[in-house]
């Protein structure tokens, strides 16, 4: 900030100031008319970004904060990605500085993140839900928003070894070829970029068996060529009649086996 100046306005005592935006000094006011200001200079993020800051700011120099409860009300609107983790650093050293912090927002993932470094012992998540004319609070299972659908997949594959269900099987031969995608997505990121098929990363394997750039040695292609086989009975993109694909119990228990061995090297 720079400018900084007193003033005397009919509701007291007052301070004016420009802030400095690329070496450029930007009245908070209005400004002159096509003049850089505040509101054209500053994206809505950066200006979100800034109003929080003072925020922040505002609570270190409160004597009583230790008595106060603070709400922040969607500190991630309008605010750019790479804000979000600092912004949740910020609240966490908050908590322990005040009585409570409330903290509401419509973004699962900000409050999942928020939730998942809070003391277990005191806190609580709720959300807010339409009934009748109006709304209500009832506890939320920030756990269950947490989990990917490569967890829910995974844990479908276990639970299917562990207590067969006919019911259950042909979720079960459907979540065998995304499994194998995530696992060689994360395992092998530079042969297998976001939108890639198997089909195609398999062809790649084989051209590189024995070279300084192998990246899944012979034993390995031709598991994972098998497993694909399975998989892709089971596969809309693969076969037109996927829902109706004969399911074997026995083949299934060693498929899923095979493939849950297979992610885990």
């Amino acid at each position: 900030m720079t400018r900084v100046a007193s003033a005397n306005t009919r509701g007291g005592s007052a301070c004016t100031y420009s802030v400095v935006i690329n070496r450029l000094s930007v009245a908070v006011t209005a400004g002159t008319a096509g003049g850089p200001a505040f509101r054209n200079t500053l994206s809505a993020g950066d200006r979100n970004a800034l109003a929080l800051a003072f925020f922040f700011a505002s609570l270190d120099r409160d004597p009583q904060l230790a008595d106060k409860i603070v709400v922040i009300d969607d500190p991630m609107t309008s605010l750019d990605e790479h804000r979000a983790l600092t912004t949740i650093q910020e609240v966490r050293r908050l908590v322990d500085r005040v009585a409570q912090v409330i903290v509401l927002s419509h973004s699962k993932a900000f409050l999942a993140h928020l939730w998942e470094g809070a003391d277990r012992l005191t806190r609580s998540a709720f959300r807010i839900i339409r009934r009748d004319d109006g709304s209500t609070l009832e506890p939320w299972e920030v756990t269950r928003d947490c989990i990917t659908d490569h967890d829910r997949r995974h844990a479908l594959v276990i639970e299917y070894l562990a207590r067969p269900d006919p019911a259950k099987e042909r979720e079960a031969a459907t979540a065998l070829r995304h499994i194998l995608e995530a696992f060689v997505r994360v395992a092998y990121p530079d042969n297998f970029p976001p939108g890639s098929l198997l089909g195609p990363f398999l062809n790649i394997c084989r051209q590189h068996v024995d070279t300084n750039q192998e990246v899944l040695d012979g034993t390995d292609i031709s598991e994972l060529q098998d497993l694909l086989e399975y998989a892709n009975r089971f596969h809309h993109d693969t076969n037109p009649v996927y829902q109706t694909e004969y399911i074997n119990d026995q083949e299934l228990r060693m498929y899923c086996e095979r493939t849950l061995h297979f992610a885990r090297r």
